[in-house]
């Protein structure tokens, strides 16, 4: 096996510029395997990112209530969702208590949302209300970091809007706004603070009041209509889902069921390249096939030689598998250490004004294990049809030729 190993390396050798030529083609594919492996991945981490930070990981809800409707006739019975009172968790405090005690949980927010509308003279834009305890009206969406004009301490009993909503009122901080809840309660409310948080929808719709402000507002003297919870790690999402609905009587959805199209949208961008790494792996097994049968051909008088001193078919099978493998073994790692360079470079080169990457390239994530394995594995398969094709040359035929 080690005699075979060294006559590889020879016949490598032997021809060092067809075996640089094979190595740096093989590498170029490996580059193109580490790069896209780097840029879905980076991407998924950013839209992951950029939707989780923006929203909270679990939501806890009151359970769907029905008003029964009895009937004769079970054709007419039918189950419709009350809408006479608003739905609430009541005893949230112990709720509260319950989800902080579990794992992974950072945050836990109790929420009174609504919907209603803000008055300025003529003008009338309808609004999403949020109500929340004023210390934590960064737990979810860091609110503050946002502020343009004011502050976004909520204890006073204010208002914080967006800005695309201040601008389309004429608001400032500290100037008073009529504000009419969709249960018909109406408060001259002053405007404490305008953030802009670059999410349209956010900026023009969502108004943030504290609690104590939006109890009356909503008619809620007692219970909130959610609980947000915050993780550490949003992809435990589920898991903690889990445990919540084993535990409480409530409606408990993680952040991906309420976010389908990311999900189905990073599903189908990770096939994608999946078929585009297949591709680079076939163009690998390919280029090595078609070199080494070249190089079978090419030393047909030398392998007849050997076959008539009585070398064994599986010893010259062997030295063809072994010239695979070491093409292989060099050109994943020359791939794989120039892919990591590379998305570096296109990271750390190409930034934005704000110092953030222009391509979300996650540089770690390139399946360096991944594409050295398969590219030697595939090199030693590619190398097994010009090996059998060796193994069969008759010596006699061969040395004639």
């Amino acid at each position: 096996m080690l005699f075979a190993l060294r006559v590889a390396f020879r016949y490598l050798l032997a021809n060092r510029v067809q075996t640089g030529l094979l190595i740096g083609g093989v590498a170029l594919s490996v580059i193109v395997f580490v790069f896209i492996t780097a840029l879905i991945k980076g991407l998924a981490i950013f839209l992951t990112v950029q939707t989780t930070g923006q929203i909270s990981h679990v939501d806890l809800e009151p359970p769907r209530r029905v008003a029964a409707i009895q009937s004769a006739d079970d054709r007419f019975a039918a189950q419709p969702v009350s809408t006479f009172q608003r739905q609430q968790i009541l005893g949230w405090q112990q709720v509260v208590q319950q989800s902080e005690g579990l794992q992974h949980v950072v945050a836990v927010v109790p929420e009174i949302s609504g919907n209603g509308f803000l008055v300025r003279g003529a003008a009338v834009a309808p609004i999403a209300l949020q109500g929340v305890d004023p210390s934590q009206i960064d737990a979810i969406i860091p609110i503050s970091s946002y502020i343009i004009d004011g502050s976004s301490d909520l204890s006073s009993g204010g208002l914080v809007i967006g800005a695309d909503l201040a601008d389309d009122l004429g608001l400032k901080a500290g100037v008073p706004v009529l504000l009419r809840s969709d249960r018909g309660v109406e408060r001259l409310i002053p405007i404490t603070g305008i953030f802009r948080a670059g999410l349209a929808n956010l900026d023009r719709r969502v108004a943030y009041l504290s609690l104590a402000t939006a109890r009356p507002l909503a008619d809620l003297p007692n219970g909130v209509t959610s609980i947000a919870i915050r993780l550490d790690d949003p992809e435990k999402s589920f898991q903690v889902a889990e445990q919540l609905q084993a535990q409480l009587p409530l409606k408990v959805t993680a952040w991906q069921e309420k976010n389908r199209n990311l999900e189905e949208a990073l599903e189908a961008q990770n096939r994608t390249g999946i078929f585009i790494q297949a591709f680079a792996m076939v163009a690998i097994m390919i280029s090595i096939a078609s070199a080494l049968l070249l190089t079978s051909v090419r030393r047909r008088s030398e392998i007849g030689i050997m076959r008539s001193f009585g070398i064994s078919r599986s010893f010259v099978a062997s030295v063809f598998v072994f010239q695979g493998v070491i093409i292989g073994f060099l050109a994943s790692l020359l791939g794989a250490a120039i892919g990591y360079r590379l998305c570096l470079f296109l990271v750390e080169r190409f930034v934005a004004p704000d110092g953030s990457p222009l391509l979300p390239i996650a540089p770690t994530e390139g399946g360096y294990v991944l594409v050295i394995t398969l590219t030697i594995a595939g090199s030693a398969l590619a190398a097994i049809l010009p090996a059998r094709a060796a193994a069969r040359l008759d010596p006699v035929e061969a040395i004639q030729q």
